[in-house]
């Protein structure tokens, strides 16, 4: 006679369960792992290997290190470069503040009148930086040199003096850094923008509240998240750039991370460059964190 099986006889159903369990709970670590490699790789360990070079004494001559946890390094550094130090926070800073100036307008606008056309101005935004991050720094090299498409002529009409210049001063510096890194502020801005609900803005309408009204009490407040995270994607590449500042900018106004690309490639002081890596990398932690206990951290792993 036949007799039917239960659910939970072991057969070979029952033996491929566990296995079939097995595997769904391995995948998720599989699919993670090119990532995980991936950072362990390119991040972490050249990060453990900068941490542990800033403690050790290097012979500059034959470039060999010696582990003598030198903790004095850091403080060294610290008291030979903090003017540097203040030129990168100043000029990162200004440029930041300028690109959120810019950007919040122009993304404002693409998402709430860019209509069908916002993917076709988000890739106009973008296409200018589809060229080379060097070839675009020296274009401003050209722009701003003393006879230049600007001050060359502005110097023919005679409206500025011939003794005026803009290169090899900060204010040449800062509009690099704006102009080059203008995207990392402007594509988190507009994400923001786009996710508001426009019901939101609908009801506050209905409730008698001008344009200005619900820009301050609603759009901005939402826009927060994203105006974080556009501060910090701009603000920290900013911090360590040496490009705009070598190309547009002069001796009196050298940042960090000039210092730390000489360090490394001309005075072969791995030791000195690699404690002031991770200076710089101390106080940006500390300065984010700093903010985003400020700002409140919950809205941002929102928006994150």
């Amino acid at each position: 006679m036949e007799q039917p099986v239960l659910a939970d006889h072991p057969g070979r159903v029952g033996s491929r369960r566990p296995r079939a369990r097995f595997g769904k709970a391995l995948a998720p670590y599989l699919l993670s792992l090119p990532a995980g490699l991936w950072l362990l790789i390119l991040f972490l360990i050249p990060l453990v290997v900068m941490l542990s070079l800033s403690l050790q004494t290097c012979n500059n001559a034959t470039g060999a290190c010696v582990m003598t946890w030198h903790w004095g390094e850091f403080w060294q550094q610290l008291s030979l470069y903090h003017g540097q130090f203040l030129n990168s926070f100043y000029y990162a800073g200004a440029a930041t503040i300028i690109d959120l100036l810019i950007s919040f307008p122009i993304a404002y606008w693409i998402a709430f009148y860019g209509g069908n056309k916002k993917n076709f101005f988000l890739l106009m935004l973008l296409v200018p930086f589809f060229v080379s991050f060097i070839i675009r720094t020296v274009v401003w090299q050209f722009i701003l040199s003393d006879q230049g498409i600007i001050l060359g002529g502005l110097k023919n009409a005679h409206l500025l003096p011939q003794s005026f210049h803009v290169l090899a001063t900060g204010y040449a510096v800062v509009a690099g850094l704006a102009y080059n890194y203008l995207p990392f502020t402007a594509l988190p801005l507009y994400v923001a923008i786009e996710r508001i609900d426009r019901r939101i803005l609908d009801a506050a309408y209905d409730l008698y509240a001008t344009k200005r009204d619900a820009f301050l009490r609603i759009i901005l407040p939402l826009t927060v998240p994203g105006l974080f995270a556009a501060f910090l994607l701009t603000f920290i590449p900013q911090l360590g750039d040496y490009v705009n500042q070598q190309v547009l900018g002069g001796t009196s106004n050298t940042m960090i991370g000039t210092v730390i690309q000489n360090a490394f490639l001309v005075n072969l002081d791995y030791a000195g460059g690699s404690a002031l890596s991770a200076i710089l990398l101390a106080i940006a932690l500390i300065g984010i964190f700093a903010y985003s206990r400020l700002l409140g951290s919950r809205a941002i792993e929102d928006f994150l």
